[in-house]
């Protein structure tokens, strides 16, 4: 499988914003984009020309796969499924995101990142329901309860996503117990509840062209 093994602060400079790739730190004075808020490259602080709407649209779509770290084939999968369910495309699209096992696990603070959690994920360390689950893209259903194994709760990738969790913006679709350490997907996200800056419908006209 493809995997992106830069830099991942120059996808935040190349989109402009806070993709949040290296967890907590992106909440923190150290964070890339604003330290060095333009472009990575030699002409990463020229003048930059008006975007074409394409571009524009290009960008939007990059940047969701980039957050949600998912390769273009399987992003292409995701909107076809989004594109065939009720409502509006762009929304459930973003939802059928969300539902992914990985971002829940950042999510609620289980995990400094997503790909700390998708590592997570795939060591066996996750449980759904009390089953095991070691495959990141795993679509969570309201109801599902997320849990970590016992001895992984000791690991200092988890500790450290624990003292940071007061950090995220809070997420009203995940009912979480601090204490037994368990999350419960209560519903599918709505738009408006999902904190993430992009306008999804550029992706949508993208895809429909």
């Amino acid at each position: 499988m493809a995997r992106y093994r830069d830099a991942v602060c120059k996808l935040c400079r190349r989109e402009g914003v806070k993709l949040f790739l290296k967890g907590d730190r992106c909440f923190t004075e150290k964070c890339a984009v604003e330290r060095r808020a333009y472009a990575p490259g030699e002409h990463g602080q020229g003048r930059r020309q008006k975007m074409s709407e394409y571009g524009m649209q290009l960008r939007e779509k990059q940047k969701v796969r980039r957050v949600y770290g998912v390769l273009e084939r399987q992003f292409r999968h995701y909107f076809d499924r989004a594109s065939r369910l009720e409502g509006m495309t762009g929304e459930r699209l973003m939802q059928l995101l969300e539902r992914r096992l990985d971002n829940a696990m950042y999510r609620v603070g289980f995990a400094p990142s997503r790909p700390a959690a998708r590592q997570l994920v795939r060591h066996g360390h996750v449980r759904v329901n009390g089953r095991k689950v070691n495959i990141p893209s795993f679509r969570m259903r309201p109801g599902d309860v997320l849990s970590i194994k016992e001895k992984t709760i000791q690991l200092p990738v988890v500790q450290d996503a624990l003292k940071g969790a007061e950090l995220r913006p809070k997420v009203p679709y995940f009912d979480i117990d601090r204490g037994k350490l368990t999350a419960t997907l209560t519903h599918l996200p709505s738009r408006a509840e999902i904190p993430m800056p992009v306008e999804e419908q550029l992706i949508v006209e993208l895809y429909s062209k």
